[in-house]
């Protein structure tokens, strides 16, 4: 499932190249068609992303509300804008794709064809099953396999927010939105390993983070949240909130902090350089030697390992 960072370089991609523009708007696959035509010939006016979830704002004041969910993606063509200065635009952003067959990340690919997006003949043709297709003249954004594609009213999105956790990236109050998230985890008799994944109680965190932050913290997975001592819930969000800038920054995540300049570079395309514990599961632990576990929690898999983590 994409996580937090991911959906961060898709308000992103979207802010630098649709918002602002008259878009055309509808769903080649049909299934959304209603939606679309509620938002069809409109401005973008902003894109901005909680959590997991995309909040696309038009002039109405209508809000496109996508949540990708495991399978969903979002694929552009056309005049891309690069996140970083010198680096790529990605032609798809979310749950990897078969057609997409250059790896840039865990969840952003090139099209195979031309770099960045670019295609022979504009607008290109849907492929497969697209559920909404935003369109100016100079850029496309399919989006694909979404769990969550709706339009909202202001009142409709703010209750949808009202009901995430706080997100670092989302917040102009790191110290207050830390404080809830604090004490919604120290306050519930729930796994710490548990309630990470649930966005109500932190907004972003998938399987990676929440492995990868657990084991940065030393902390073992089972342990209820009203025993995690507050500074260490403290910890958990600050880490949480460099990590996800990183994210952001990079388009893929590395948590591993003990790499050389040269490892790091490495890990760019190498993705089993990037974490000391995700998808590891038999490896011997990178501080302890430990054979790396996982184990099914709440339907999702959790690596951790019982020597470092207790």
């Amino acid at each position: 499932m994409p996580e937090g960072h991911t959906v961060h370089r898709i308000a992103r991609q979207l802010t630098q190249d649709l918002v602002g523009r008259r878009l055309a708007v509808s769903s080649p696959q049909g299934r959304f068609a209603a939606g679309a035509a509620r938002i069809d010939g409109q401005v973008l006016v902003a894109a901005d992303a909680v959590g997991k979830q995309l909040f696309c704002t038009f002039e109405s004041g209508d809000v496109l509300r996508v949540h990708l969910g495991l399978y969903g993606a979002w694929d552009f063509y056309g005049s891309l804008t690069p996140l970083v200065p010198g680096g790529f635009a990605a032609g798809s952003m979310g749950a990897p794709r078969l057609r997409r067959i250059v790896r840039m990340g865990e969840d952003e690919r090139e099209s195979p064809a031309e770099e960045g997006g670019l295609v022979a003949t504009f607008p290109p043709e849907p492929v497969g099953q697209v559920r909404v297709r935003l369109a100016s003249d100079s850029t496309v954004a399919d989006l694909r396999g979404p769990s969550a594609c709706e339009v909202l009213d202001p009142a409709g999105t703010a209750a949808a927010i009202e009901r995430l956790g706080p997100d670092p990236a989302s917040t102009d109050d790191l110290a207050a939105a830390g404080d809830v998230m604090v004490d919604r985890l120290t306050s519930r008799n729930v796994a710490v390993g548990q309630l990470l994944m649930d966005q109500s109680v932190v907004a972003g965190i998938g399987n990676i983070y929440r492995a990868e932050l657990l084991f940065r913290a030393r902390l073992d997975p089972h342990t209820p949240g009203r025993r995690v001592p507050t500074d260490v819930a403290r910890a958990l969000w600050d880490d949480w909130t460099v990590q996800l800038a990183d994210g952001i920054e990079r388009g893929f995540i590395l948590t591993r902090d003990d790499l050389s300049d040269a490892q790091r570079d490495d890990a760019v395309t190498d993705s089993s350089l990037r974490h000391w514990v995700y998808h590891r599961t038999g490896f011997p632990c990178l501080v302890s030697g430990t054979p790396v576990v996982v184990e099914e929690m709440a339907g999702r898999k959790l690596y951790w390992c019982p020597a470092c983590q207790v």
